[in-house]
Order: C-alpha cells, then sequence, then structure tokens
C-alpha cells in the first residue's frame, strides 16, 4: 500500500466532513417518520458493536466515487461469522457474494458498497482484510459481499479509480460513531429522484417491552421514482417524476443494508430484508427495469454467530420466535425509509465528469410543503 494513497484517503475522508450533514434534517424541522424512537446517533452504527468506514474520492473534475464499509462487529468475523440474508427487489447489479449467503445464511468479511465497475476491487480488498488478521493464516476461502450503483453520471466511473488500498482504509477507519451521510463513500457520485443522492442511515430502538433491541440501516441511494416524504407527495407537487418526459429516468440502484442486535437467524432476516423494500417503496422507489434494489440483513447478535473453529457437531442458538418478529419488521421498515430521504436531505448540489451538474433537493421548498400538508 502506497503510502501517497494512505494519506490521501485519510486527506478525503476529513474534507468529506465539509459536505456531510451529521443530523436528521427532518427532526431538526419537527418531523419524525414511523412510531418508534430512534437511536441515540439515528444511525446503523447505533446497534452494539456496528461499525461503519467511509473513503470518499473528488478528485479533478471527473473523480466523484468512493467505498463504504461495514463490519457487523468488530471482532474477526471469519471467526466469528454473523447470519445474514439477501433480499432482491430487481436483480440488475453486480452484487458480489450472494449465492454463498443463500446457500448457507451468513456473512463472514466486513459488507463493501461501492461504484459498480469497482465490484472486483471491493472483493480483492475485503479478501486482503481477512487474510491479513490474526488467526486466520489457514483460511484458503473468504466470501465478500460487495454491493453496488452506479455512479457514471457524475463520476468518471469508466477510470476504475477505486483501488484496493481505498478498500482496505474504509475498513481501517470504521467506526462506531460513525453516523456521517450524504456525499461521502459509495455515496458520492450517486442521483435519486433527480436530486444528489449519497448515504443515508437511521436506525430504531424497541421498547423493553418489545424486546428492546435495535435496528439500524445504512443506504446507498441512486435511483428514480415518485418521490413522497412523510406522505407528502413531493414529486406530484413539484412536476419532477419519471415518465413525465425522457429527461427523468426511473433506472438506477439501491443497496440497504440492515442490521440488528436482536436473536435471528437467516430465514427470518430475510423477512426483514423484505420489509426493507416496504420502506424503500413509501419513498416512491418503483424498482424499474434497469435498476439494482437488494436489501442485505444481518444479526449481529452474540447468541447467534457461527463460530469457525468450533469441532463440535452442533450449534447452540437461541432464536426470537416468529411471533415475535412483526416489532422488527415494523422498524426495518421506518429505519429503511427514513435512511433514504436522509440520503438526499443531507446531500449537496455537486458537479462531476463531462460537466454534469446534480443539485441537492431545495429545503426551502421542502419546507413550503411540509407546511402546506400540514406536517410542521
Amino acid at each position: 500500500m502506497s503510502l501517497k494513497r494512505v494519506f490521501l484517503s485519510l486527506f478525503l475522508f476529513v474534507c468529506s466532513l465539509t459536505v456531510v450533514c451529521q443530523t436528521s434534517p427532518l427532526r431538526d424541522w419537527g418531523i419524525s417518520i414511523g412510531i418508534f424512537k430512534t437511536g441515540p446517533l439515528n444511525a446503523l452504527t447505533d446497534v452494539p458493536g456496528v461499525k461503519v468506514g467511509h473513503v470518499t474520492m473528488i478528485e479533478g473534475e471527473n473523480i466523484r466515487t468512493g467505498v463504504t464499509a461495514i463490519l457487523p462487529h468488530g471482532g474477526n468475523l471469519f471467526q466469528e461469522k454473523v447470519p445474514a440474508a439477501i433480499h432482491i427487489a430487481n436483480g440488475f447489479g453486480k452484487l458480489a457474494g450472494i449465492s454463498q449467503v443463500k446457500e448457507l445464511g451468513h456473512i463472514e468479511a466486513p459488507i463493501i458498497l461501492t461504484n459498480t465497475l469497482s465490484v472486483s476491487t471491493g472483493v480483492e480488498g475485503g479478501i486482503r482484510y481477512s487474510l491479513q488478521q490474526d488467526g486466520n493464516e489457514s483460511a484458503r476461502s473468504v466470501n465478500v459481499v460487495v454491493g453496488e450503483t452506479n455512479d457514471g453520471r457524475l463520476n468518471d466511473i469508466r477510470g476504475l479509480h477505486v483501488r484496493v488500498e481505498d478498500v482496505l482504509n474504509a475498513i481501517e477507519l470504521a467506526s462506531q460513531q460513525n453516523h456521517e451521510q450524504g456525499n461521502i463513500g459509495a455515496g458520492t457520485g450517486t442521483v435519486a429522484f433527480g436530486y444528489k443522492g449519497g448515504i443515508g442511515t437511521s436506525s430504531r430502538r424497541l421498547p423493553k417491552s418489545l424486546g428492546g433491541y435495535t435496528v439500524g440501516v445504512l443506504v446507498q441511494s441512486n435511483f428514480g421514482g415518485v418521490l413522497e416524504i412523510d406522505g407528502v407527495p413531493v414529486a406530484k407537487e413539484t412536476g419532477r417524476y419519471p415518465f413525465k418526459s425522457k429527461i427523468m429516468n426511473p433506472d438506477g440502484s439501491c443497496m440497504i443494508v440492515v442490521i440488528t442486535d436482536a436473536p435471528v437467524l437467516a430465514r427470518n432476516l430475510e423477512r426483514m430484508a423484505r420489509r426493507a423494500m416496504l420502506g424503500f417503496a413509501k419513498t416512491g422507489g418503483m424498482s424499474s427495469n434497469g435498476s439494482g434494489d437488494y436489501a442485505i440483513a444481518v444479526s449481529s447478535s452474540e447468541a447467534v454467530r457461527y463460530p469457525y473453529n468450533d469441532e463440535g457437531r452442533f450449534i447452540e442458538v437461541q432464536e426470537l420466535r416468529n411471533d415475535a418478529m412483526s416489532p422488527l419488521f415494523q422498524a426495518t421498515i421506518e429505519a429503511t425509509e427514513e435512511a433514504i430521504i436522509n440520503s438526499l436531505l443531507s446531500a449537496k448540489d455537486m458537479k462531476g465528469h463531462n460537466g454534469s451538474d446534480v443539485k441537492a433537493i431545495d429545503h426551502e421548498m421542502l419546507k413550503k410543503l411540509f407546511h402546506e400538508y400540514g406536517r410542521m
């Protein structure tokens, strides 16, 4: 790894903080989505032990891309695998590692998000990180889940600017306090609903009477549809929606990562992943023909981890009953909806590749609409 690339990644990470909104504008305006309370950060990292890291690449006039790394816990993921499931709403995407997750029901490496043509780089970075961890000296197979969206409108995607060291840096920068949103990491060059998209995150914490569990969501928004925010028909009121003209293309992609500390195995995690798409739909997402829309759901609970070196015939786990899942479904829907909206409201205007210019959604326009619809 070159020292220059290390310093560049750290510099870009610090610089990216100047274009990132740390709070939810919706909640600053007195608008709260759903019925459950958020965690203290209103972020994926409200789930105990979860870490998130970003490397943001904004260079010259054409590079607008990056990497986001998500670690379900701070230990050795290969040695302590976590239950996981993946739901595909529309499969026009390049999600790596999906078959082993579907077959075995677990994840064993950091989840990586980046741009469409950098998926292989994300896989190599995740493999290199896993192989160099203490205790993994005998590993000969590592399954890395890498999701993507296409940032080619704002980014010179054909330039293949993401390097393995950028992936490693995103993993190393991962923090349990990270709740940055907007033009950062894998969301640096994305576009959603015709506005600047990006990384968005949110969380919900169930009351003790329902288990006290936390559900956190992080999204990489880069898709089209008919935008609604808390039931307010923003797209119809502003005249910005697909099929009205050829300018507004509904194609794109959305990566949704859902993590909970509830003891849930792959079967019920897939049910949670499907509910994430209900939150996606509540924002107006439509999963068009050219959209790659995936939800990855993970449990970080120590009660349901899979030890790699356990030679016993059986694994003892304590799993939530089916009839205890409904509150987690509701929390997933709410956190997904708010994470997508946060990705829009936290984004800033961006100019990029070939003179492209994508505006962030107008906050003053939104506040006016919210007043008219009695939300504020």
